[in-house]
């Protein structure tokens, strides 16, 4: 049904703003143009609304529009009867498999360095023609990857090192400074980027929605010192430099299908389409879950291309009558089905609690000193992550993986 602008922009605040309804029956609206607040009411009498627009044309305004949203959201209306619907705030909790859970942390650490031996059998060797023989690189790769989960220095993970060659998962054990320097290889990004999509492929049959976003990882190296006056003193803050990591979660396993990391201050948007495109790669998206930075016309067109329902937030000035038929349609939805909409949203905090866990377990630094090995030890950290859940899921989901070509 088509809109003037009065609906559209009511439309807009009952998506956007704080509206609050007082024990007389009186709705408080806030201005979009000012620092005020006008009165709504809506009874049998007609409609009232204390901004200037209403006064001057006497007829219901942007203000009157959001509120009769607002009540088109909140009620049910059977025969003459009109109920409103108050919902509380529940906390959702998870059973816990006790038994699966404990299996899984004991034996974790075997079954890990099997996993990961498995994914880095199928790392190509490159071509060699001249000089000394290079130590073999998923070698390389199977120590990195090693010396993150443990979560201890180069110098002091040498013991794991040469434990790891005895026991058959290296055929050769790297110096420290040969991790170093396969840390700051540049080649080595995208294999540790195939790496952590490879790790979560068995988990296909049992992920169909995903959500997406993005957190930081603190760098150990100082960058520098600033100064502010405040109150006639000088005052100096010590200031580090992070990277910034993208990823796409499951939300039931909270294994990561896709991950890019850039370097501080990166916007978000732009890596929602390589991100989901390499996820549709390899996983049946039935949903794709996202907070309001990927908010964009492409974004949404994007993933209902893909044959993934998008539950992604509008922004406060967003508005129904775009270019994009698939934006007022899915805009339609998010203003009109907000009780349905929250539902599904509410598995995005997935995310959160994946990158929570990957600081909690692996740490919440990098202690890399360049941008390349800084890239590479946190997508190394989302591969260990990975396997931890593929582990996981083998006790708990009777998940049988197979890692090897």
């Amino acid at each position: 049904m088509e809109m003037d602008a009065r609906e559209q922009r009511g439309l807009v605040i009952a998506a956007s703003a704080k509206i609050t309804r007082r024990d007389s029956g009186t709705w408080i609206v806030p201005s979009q143009s000012a620092k005020g607040r006008y009165a709504v009411t809506i009874s049998k009498e007609g409609k009232y609304c204390t901004c200037p627009d209403f006064e001057e044309r006497q007829k219901p305004c942007k203000h009157v529009f959001a509120v009769q949203y607002v009540l088109f959201r909140e009620t049910t209306t059977d025969g003459d009867s009109t109920t409103v619907k108050e919902t509380a705030a529940v906390r959702i909790t998870y059973a816990q498999n006790w038994p699966a859970y404990n299996a899984a942390q004991v034996n974790e650490k075997e079954t890990f360095l099997n996993l990961l031996r498995d994914l880095c059998a199928n790392i190509p060797e490159p071509i060699q023609t001249r000089g000394r023989p290079r130590l073999p690189l998923r070698d390389m790769i199977f120590c990195a990857a090693f010396k993150v989960y443990s979560t201890v220095s180069a110098r002091r993970f040498m013991s794991d090192v040469r434990d790891a060659q005895t026991k058959g998962f290296i055929s050769c054990s790297p110096h420290y400074n040969s991790l170093f320097r396969c840390l700051e290889s540049e080649s080595v990004t995208p294999i540790i980027k195939d790496l952590v999509t490879n790790s979560a492929i068995p988990l296909k049959t049992v992920e169909t929605e995903f959500a997406i976003d993005s957190t930081g990882f603190t760098s150990t190296q100082l960058v520098g010192l600033w100064q502010q006056e405040k109150y006639g003193a000088h005052k100096v803050r010590r200031e580090h430099d992070w990277v910034k990591v993208h990823a796409v979660c499951g939300v039931k396993t909270n294994v990561i299908t896709a991950i890019e990391a850039t370097e501080k201050n990166t916007h978000d948007s732009p890596f929602f389409a390589p991100l989901i495109g390499k996820t549709t790669d390899h996983f049946n998206v039935a949903r794709v879950l996202g907070d309001k930075a990927y908010s964009s016309y492409a974004n949404l067109e994007l993933s209902v291309n893909k044959g993934a329902e998008p539950f992604i937030p509008f922004k406060h000035l967003a508005h129904g009558t775009s270019p994009s038929k698939t934006w007022n349609r899915l805009f339609a939805y998010f203003i009109l089905n907000r009780e349905e909409f929250l539902a599904a949203y509410h598995k995005r905090s997935n995310v959160e609690s994946t990158f929570s866990s990957i600081k909690r377990v692996f740490g919440d630094s990098v202690r890399s000193k360049t941008l390349t090995a800084q890239i590479n030890e946190v997508m190394l950290k989302a591969l260990a992550h990975n396997i931890c859940c593929l582990i996981h899921a083998m006790f708990e989901l009777g998940i049988n993986p197979s890692l090897e070509n």
